[in-house]
């Protein structure tokens, strides 16, 4: 597989992912985001975005974009779906690490690239371009599917094939201030209440008959029998 790394790649631990259905300037916001962390920082910064709602930094592409105040005044957005994207591709170069020997949590991001890999060409249906109300409305109505490639490689930042100026970044990173990672709360069973027993419903006393209604039930008896003798 080809990647975008002008150095030595046999000491560092990389992973890709290729044909995303994402946008690529979001995920070259994202890949800004964590280059030149450590990989637990960078982990942090993602979980940040995907479960508080915390925006990114947006250095190009941000055009008519607002600012938000979480970041300073700088212009932002929240890239949640992009996010998730990057953290599986990280978590993947993190792997690639333990098997190489190396201990992940301790490596940095010394690369990390989204790139447009292809643009799958989406026209709408043949009736729309016949009633689409003349030249250049066919146009506004098609959206091309375009698809984007991200790749992210962990270093120690001591390789020989790293530049200078990527070393120094590395080292500027590891002295501003670190983001709170938060650990994992272990869900607890919550504790079943104790269900109250219904009462059991007992049957109701038939009302006591009248002294009236008897003595017209008495009659009534009376006179059935006198029709059956005769």
């Amino acid at each position: 597989m080809a990647y975008s790394i002008n150095y030595d790649k046999s000491e560092l631990a990389i992973a890709h992912a290729k044909d995303i259905n994402a946008s690529m300037k979001d995920l070259c916001a994202v890949c800004d985001s964590i280059r030149y962390r450590s990989f637990p920082q960078a982990i942090a910064m993602l979980d940040s975005v995907i479960h508080e709602g915390k925006p990114i930094v947006y250095r190009r592409h941000n055009t008519r974009m607002g600012s938000r105040h979480e970041i300073g005044g700088k212009k932002g957005r929240y890239p949640k779906k992009c996010a998730m994207i990057v953290r599986k591709v990280l978590i993947n170069a993190g792997a690639n690490a333990d098997n190489k020997g190396y201990d992940s949590q301790s490596m940095y991001v010394v690369h990390a690239a989204a790139n447009k890999t292809q643009i799958a060409m989406r026209t709408p249906s043949k009736g729309i371009l016949y009633i689409s109300g003349g030249y250049g409305y066919a146009a506004l109505r098609r959206s091309d599917l375009e698809l984007a490639r991200v790749e992210i490689a962990l270093g120690r930042g001591i390789e020989k094939g790293l530049g200078a100026n990527v070393k120094r970044r590395i080292e500027r990173m590891s002295k501003a201030p670190q983001l709170k990672i938060k650990a994992k709360e272990e869900k607890k069973p919550k504790p079943k209440k104790a269900e109250a027993k219904k009462p059991v419903p007992t049957a109701k006393p038939l009302p006591a008959a009248k002294p009236a209604e008897k003595a017209q039930a008495a009659e009534k008896k009376e006179a059935k029998e006198e029709t059956k003798v005769q």
